[in-house]
């Protein structure tokens, strides 16, 4: 087990997300969704569980295992951790897949956190920055650094909640010819942590720019956008109620099914549905919906890389996806084993998996091809670089197992964890104008 990188986190990020994190639960409230997420407690049939499968070893285990409806949250050499609801659960076994439930930890008996920490590896919904939080430190933000952050809403979510995206650059305000760079997070309702990645970076670019030279030239000769959730709902769902639901989807209904939602990250146009890489069951947690983009989430995001195309040329070059949890890094295509394929040759692949291991070599992540984990189809980053030609990455935070938290770490790893991906960020910034420069082939980047 790789012992996490230590990181910092500047005085003024800290002071910023305190005043979020002093928000009354009045603020809260004003969030509250119509499925009523504050207050209500989801019933036992609405919490999916977690579950360790073993005997589970290959790539295509995997992916016929996932093709049953499942989420793979993490994987270890002979056995996988997947979220499941109850009648999956008990079809897999049926069927002669072992499966063990893994309760909530007792935080007394918990061995000491692989970092030498002495905290419980299990947390509260009041240790992560919720939604209103969220909003309140984005506006805190942008008021305070008006030249270097401009805020803007790029659509809604079904229950009708903002979806913000952050464009950070020296002169923020106005739309420049540069290279763009995407980072999006939050796309599922549980992974907390991501939004916490998204406020981390705001404040260390905006803190950062004059002091830092490397941050300081990445402002002068980039625009950096950032999304700090793109799904408000399910995690307002997940977390405002003081009880976490190990939710992953939206909350969109599901015509002809009281199964509520949506996998985001299986409904993205590019090859969806096409591999056995999502279900077709609304219930399942990767339910791909009943066609692509149906989800006005995907479609938001999608609209607004769209938005970015300009003079017939896509103006952002790179992106990441943060998630949790499993320390990767992952790189396209999902949707079939081979290394190469249509739309993705061999120096295309060789630049995803250069600069994929300079960006692990400084976290400590595992980086791989997307398909070397198991099949999946419809995801942002196949969509990303098959259907608008952005190197998109897909990052799996801490922690690396389901026994140091899964979901759910403790609130007292955010520091740390967020910072941990800095220079690989960085490393992303300073390759985006020209990614084939990192294989020695600069000449192939158009101009």
């Amino acid at each position: 087990m790789r012992t996490p990188l230590r990181g910092r986190f500047t005085a003024t990020a800290a002071a910023v997300l305190s005043l979020a994190l002093a928000l009354t639960l009045g603020a809260q409230a004003g969030a509250a969704s119509p499925d009523g997420a504050n207050g209500a407690r989801a019933s036992a049939e609405e919490i999916p569980g977690t579950y360790e499968v073993r005997g589970i070893s290959s790539a295509t285990q995997r992916s016929v295992l996932a093709a049953h409806g499942v989420s793979i949250d993490a994987v270890d050499d002979h056995s996988v951790t997947v979220t499941a609801d109850k009648a999956t659960a008990k079809r897999l076994r049926s069927m002669g897949y072992l499966l063990e439930e893994i309760r909530q930890a007792v935080p007394d008996a918990l061995p000491q956190d692989a970092s030498g920490g002495d905290f419980s590896v299990t947390s509260t919904p009041s240790q992560y920055t919720s939604y209103a939080q969220m909003t309140a430190t984005v506006n805190s933000l942008v008021s305070r650094y008006p030249n270097l952050m401009h805020r803007q809403v790029i659509g809604r979510s079904h229950q009708g909640r903002d979806i913000i995206a952050v464009r950070m650059s020296n002169n923020a305000r106005v739309d420049q010819n540069r290279p763009e760079v995407l980072f999006s997070h939050n796309m599922h309702a549980r992974e907390h942590l991501t939004t916490e990645m998204a406020l981390y970076l705001m404040n260390e670019f905006a803190t950062g720019y004059g002091q830092d030279s490397r941050i300081t030239t990445m402002m002068n000769t980039r625009e950096i956008w950032i999304i700090p959730s793109l799904n408000p709902d399910g995690k307002v769902w997940d977390q405002d109620s003081g009880s976490f639901r190990n939710w992953r989807k939206n909350r969109q209904p599901n015509s002809g099914s009281t199964a509520i939602g949506t996998d985001i990250n299986r409904n993205f146009a590019y090859r969806w549905g096409c591999c056995g890489g999502s279900s077709t069951n609304p219930a399942s947690d990767t339910y791909r919906g009943p066609s692509a983009e149906s989800a006005p989430e995907t479609r938001v995001l999608t609209n607004f890389v769209r938005s970015r195309v300009i003079g017939g040329r896509q103006q952002i070059t790179a992106h990441i996806d943060f998630h949790t949890y499993s320390e990767l890094i992952l790189w396209p295509f999902g949707y079939t084993y081979n290394d190469t394929a249509p739309g993705l040759n061999q120096d295309q692949l060789n630049v995803f998996a250069t600069v994929g291991r300079q960006m692990a070599a400084s976290n400590g992540y595992r980086p791989q091809q997307s398909s070397d984990l198991y099949i999946t189809d419809g995801s942002i980053s196949d969509w990303m670089w098959g259907d608008q030609g952005i190197w998109s990455y897909t990052f799996e935070m801490y922690p690396r197992t389901a026994s140091q938290g899964g979901f759910y770490p403790p609130g007292s790893v955010i520091n740390r964890e967020t910072a941990r991906n800095r220079e690989a960020v960085l490393i992303l910034l300073e390759n985006a104008d020209c990614m084939y420069r990192s294989i020695g082939k600069p000449q192939l980047c158009t101009t």
